[in-house]
Order: C-alpha cells, then sequence, then structure tokens
C-alpha cells in the first residue's frame, strides 16, 4: 500500500476529485482552508488580503500501481496550471 498526500490550490478541486473518479480511487481524507509557501516558486497561498489564496490538502491510501497512476496524473494537472500550485507525495503506508 501507498499513502499519497496531494497539496493544490483549492481551485484545482475539480481537477484533483476528476482523477480520483476517473482512476476509481473513492477513498480519501481532505483538508480545506490550509495555508502554505511553496519552496521553489510560485506565491504563498495564506488566505490573507495580501495572499489571499488557500490550499486543500488530500490524503489517498491506495495499492502501489494505483499510487504510480496517481501521481502520473496528478503531475499533468501540475504542468498545465504550474502557477497554482500542486504538489503530491507519496510513501509507504500499512494499516492493520
Amino acid at each position: 500500500m501507498k499513502a499519497v498526500f496531494i497539496v493544490y490550490n483549492q481551485a484545482s478541486i475539480d481537477k484533483v476529485l476528476d482523477v480520483l473518479r476517473r482512476l476509481g480511487l473513492r477513498g480519501y481524507t481532505q483538508w480545506e482552508q490550509v495555508k502554505g509557501v511553496g519552496g521553489y516558486y510560485g506565491e504563498p497561498h495564506l488566505g490573507s488580503h495580501t495572499w489571499p489564496a488557500i490550499n486543500t490538502a488530500m490524503l489517498v491510501v491506495c495499492e502501489a500501481a494505483e499510487a504510480a497512476r496517481l501521481m502520473q496524473e496528478l503531475k499533468a494537472i501540475d504542468k498545465s496550471a504550474p502557477e497554482q500550485g500542486l504538489r503530491a507525495y507519496s510513501w509507504d503506508a500499512q494499516g492493520w
């Protein structure tokens, strides 16, 4: 199993949910109103007057092959609109 942690501009929610639907990934946990500053480029997403954008974060736990496809799809979303800021990270997950 893999855990995939996704952080993205709230404006991209429909694109991320569409990927999950197309891949048949129904289970996830989502956090809204997530603030942060990326390390490479782009503007801070702090929900403030100066930096009004805000993020959403999501955790998806799935099989390794599904996680690989999910990561590919998320990378394509990021490439299509890099200024929006989407990052995804995966690691091994073990449940009970």
